[in-house]
């Protein structure tokens, strides 16, 4: 998941300029000379080899393309579908990639390249130091803290002025921390492995180029391509392995805290104090005072019992509760190292250790009880179930990844097609109606019993055709009835006098101003 994002983040960075040079489709001249810049500036920041404002790094990369894919070639890319450009641009960059870091190697350039593989191999030797001085400070605090467990389980009143709740979960909290970082140490060895034979391809892939590719003669680029290519995807590789050193690192560094908080509850001078005339035992010391003695297994008649020399890949094989004693857990309530060479007993296909012979016994008369009693446990302290593998006991409890099973995942997709890819296929000729294909089979077949026949006559021999041509007659359209309105005018009456005067009898005059018809 980590690898994936990085690889969207420079996906997301160059996704406009890749759609700018993949949808481009027209050969004009002017074109073509931005569209070599365009990849040009592809490539340059796909590469990552240098900083793109080193002006040493373009000139590098401007004479590499250029040998490899000259200006002419920009005509045939244009005429490429869209999925061809885009193989065709990866392509090109890992050869760039490939040439630039065997100019380096020969010394002709790569002065802005960084030894990617000297960095890499320090800091993977400093990441599995610091891991394995924590991994140590781990086990002494796991061992003190056993130690002392074991005295006041002994005798109570030695330390009454200590919770053993408090001292129990400090232990649970460091044997998680050694865990975790047991599983990154791991990591880290991991990755130096195969840093080292990655390492041995690329020297490989090197000389087997300086071989092919001789000095200033073309060489076959059927040969050679593929050699470049191979460079280019192992330096992607190592630029992926110094990410992942780089979490891991980061990781290592964030579970520091756990540590300091075991110093601030149990300080050195307070467990130094309460550890006078305490015996403190290493889990190595543990599991060889317990080498000599082993499971009789005629003891048992029902019960199979296995010994690490008799199990083919004792390895792979998976121990319950973390290598942890299986009887010590419910019964001492803290976890003790568990010797495999005493007896492993397989149960219901699980298979358990024990921390010595006589823990193995008593385990062994009632596994399922036993068993019990640490899901209890682990009910009591919660972070037991991840420290000792319990999730399948408490499936209601874990997250699906956790339980094994497989998540329901979620998320917001978009997709997009092309319009128009390919040609059209349309088929004028196709019919979907079977009438329709049947009277035209019926005519196909009369057409078969069918035969043309000519003649010809001395009259008409070498004459010519006559033809003749007539104009069809034209459209003529006659109005035989035409629309008309007229408007007859408003009435205008205005009446004076109405409202009276000085003289005592009303006189009132009618003026008519109606307009004529004839005059609208």
């Amino acid at each position: 998941e980590f690898f994936s994002r990085q690889h969207h983040v420079l996906e997301e960075r160059l996704a406009s300029l890749a759609r700018a040079i993949t949808e481009s489709c027209r050969p004009v001249e002017e074109e073509i000379g931005d569209m070599y810049l365009k990849i040009f500036a592809y490539v340059l920041q796909s590469c990552g080899l240098g900083s793109t404002k080193d002006s040493e790094v373009f000139r590098e990369v401007t004479a590499v393309l250029q040998s490899v894919f000259p200006r002419r070639e920009v005509i045939t890319f244009i005429s490429l579908s869209k999925k061809n450009k885009e193989q065709q641009l990866k392509n090109l960059t890992m050869i760039v990639t490939g040439i630039l870091l065997y100019n380096k190697e020969q010394g002709k350039g790569g002065s802005g390249i960084d030894d990617l593989r000297a960095i890499l191999k320090e800091a993977i030797l400093s990441a599995t130091r610091i891991a394995d001085e924590r991994v140590n400070t781990c086990h002494v605090l796991a061992h003190q803290y056993t130690a002392l467990l074991e005295s006041m389980q002994e005798d109570p009143l030695r330390c009454s002025q200590l919770s053993s709740l408090k001292l129990k979960e400090a232990l649970f909290n460091v044997r998680q921390y050694e865990a975790f970082l047991c599983t990154l140490l791991s990591d880290a060895t991991t990755s130096a492995l195969e840093v080292e034979k990655m390492n041995v391809q690329f020297a490989a892939a090197m000389e087997m180029l300086k071989k092919i590719v001789p000095n200033k003669i073309p060489a076959d680029t059927k040969a050679v391509f593929p050699l470049f290519v191979a460079l280019s995807n192992l330096w992607n590789e190592f630029k992926e392995k110094m990410l992942l050193i780089k979490f891991l690192t980061s990781m290592i560094n964030d579970l520091q805290q756990f540590s300091e908080i075991q110093s601030q509850l149990f300080p050195k001078e307070v467990l130094s104090s309460l550890l006078e005339g305490v015996t403190v035992k290493s889990d190595e010391e543990r599991i060889r005072e317990t080498m000599g003695t082993r499971v009789n297994v005629s003891d048992f008649k029902d019960q199979e019992w296995f010994f690490p020399e008799t199990i083919k890949d004792f390895d792979q094989l998976l121990i319950e509760y973390h290598g942890f004693c299986a009887h010590a857990i419910g019964v001492k309530g803290f976890p003790l190292p568990g010797n495999p060479a005493i007896g492993i007993l397989k149960h219901k296909e699980r298979y358990y250790v024990f921390s010595s012979k006589e823990a193995a016994y008593i385990f062994a008369q009632d596994p399922d009880k036993f068993i019990q009693l640490n899901v209890e446990k682990a009910r009591e302290h919660a972070e037991l179930i991840q420290l000792l593998k319990l999730q399948h006991r408490f499936v209601h409890l874990t997250p699906p990844s956790s339980a094994g099973m497989k998540p329901t995942t979620r998320c917001d997709s978009a997709v997009q097609t092309d319009t128009h890819i390919l040609p059209p296929t349309i088929v004028k000729s196709y019919e979907w109606n079977e009438w329709t294909m049947r009277k035209r089979a019926i005519e196909l077949a009369n057409l078969r019993r069918k035969s043309t026949h000519s003649m010809q006559t001395n009259l008409s021999h070498m004459r010519r055709g006559n033809f003749t041509q007539i104009y069809l007659p034209r459209d003529v359209s006659t109005q035989t009835k035409c629309d008309n309105s007229s408007n007859v005018p408003r009435p205008q009456i205005f009446l004076e006098g109405l409202r009276g005067g000085s003289p005592s009898t009303t006189c009132m005059v009618k003026v008519d101003l109606t307009r004529a018809v004839d005059e609208t």
